[in-house]
């Protein structure tokens, strides 16, 4: 078995993969490390690029566009490794990324994932969206990072370089055990894309284990790669996977409570984006609401199976106060502000 398969998820993708794989290829010629490229039916040559650019490579092809979450899961399952590094296909990678972060795994056998310091691509003195230096979530599901509150990137000083425990790790960049990755399921098909992560996470921590962010490994992420954030189906995705998260997850005893905070919360973001001329965007949150009430009959095996599962309940990352009361009434536009 291989120890370490680099993943990279590809859909119609070779203009991204001709400016950021060097970097991996690069960075990543060490013994017991493979590179794998998942194609999720792309219609372009990226394909053909990778084979003869990177006959190394290996190719695992797929007959259509599973997304992010059900490409991973058929592209898995063709690879033998002891550690999966998902990676998204517009990260540059920088020299060790790969050293520190699986050290940490073989010296820590109840971290299941870990994910790496993530700063933005275009200005690498700022922390980048998805994931920064590790993802936390608030006890009504909405996901921030040590150095992004909401749409504030913090400028990167060295403040959050200290390795710690998350409530959610970076799919652009993530480092999972595999045995962990499929005794927990794996990523839910029906997410598609975005918020599969945290999900996968919460089941993971639900269960006893760790996950961790290890910021002497630091990557560069372009983002938006896919769906950019002003894209309706980006919003429908966001906030309909975020309910369905919740209802898988969370227990008995605050999901009541929760979901009709959410409920409100929800519709006054709608009217928000109504009142700003995202109309489109608006009339994506209330059918996110809608589908959602209609798929909570077909999670209710998956909520009960997860709770069945669940071992601890409580976890330090996540805060119990509002992430919106305090970024937009309080002001409060870092991390560090929140958490104190």
């Amino acid at each position: 078995m291989t120890k370490i398969s680099i993943a990279l998820l590809n859909y119609n993708g070779k203009k991204h993969l001709q400016t950021f794989l060097p970097s991996v290829v690069r960075h990543s010629d060490l013994p017991g490390v493979e590179i794998c490229l998942i194609d999720n039916g792309s219609t372009d040559d990226s394909v053909v690029f990778v084979r003869e650019k990177y006959p190394e490579i290996e190719i695992i092809q797929l007959d259509k566009n599973y997304g992010f979450a059900g490409g991973y899961n058929r592209g898995l399952k063709e690879i033998s490794a002891q550690y999966f590094v998902l990676l998204n296909t517009d990260v540059e990678v920088t020299a060790n990324w790969l050293l520190s972060v699986i050290d940490f795994l073989d010296k820590n056998k109840n971290v299941a994932a870990c994910q790496p310091k993530v700063l933005s691509y275009r200005n690498k003195t700022k922390f980048e969206h998805a994931g920064a230096s590790g993802g936390f979530i608030d006890y009504l599901g909405y996901p921030f990072c040590r150095g992004r509150m909401v749409e504030v990137m913090e400028k990167d000083k060295g403040q959050y370089d200290n390795i710690t425990d998350v409530f959610w790790a970076t799919g652009a960049c993530l480092f999972i055990r595999s045995d962990e990755f499929f005794d927990a399921g794996g990523f839910d098909d029906n997410f598609f894309a975005h918020m599969e992560e945290i999900d996968l996470c919460w089941r993971l921590k639900a269960r006893g284990k760790r996950i961790s962010c290890v910021p002497q490994s630091i990557v560069y992420h372009l983002g938006g790669g896919t769906l950019n954030k002003e894209n309706p189906h980006k919003t429908y995705l966001n906030y309909r996977n975020n309910l369905l998260m919740l209802y898988k997850n969370m227990p008995d005893a605050m999901l009541r409570k929760t979901l009709a905070l959410r409920c409100a919360l929800d519709h006054l973001s709608a009217l928000v984006m109504m009142v700003s001329g995202k109309l489109k965007d608006a009339r994506a949150v209330l059918k996110a609401r809608a589908d959602f009430k209609k798929m909570k009959k077909e999670y209710l095996l998956h909520r009960q199976q997860n709770l069945e599962a669940t071992i601890c309940n409580i976890h330090p990352e996540m805060y119990f106060k509002s992430l919106i009361l305090s970024y937009y009434l309080l002001r409060k536009k870092t991390f560090n502000d929140f958490v104190k």
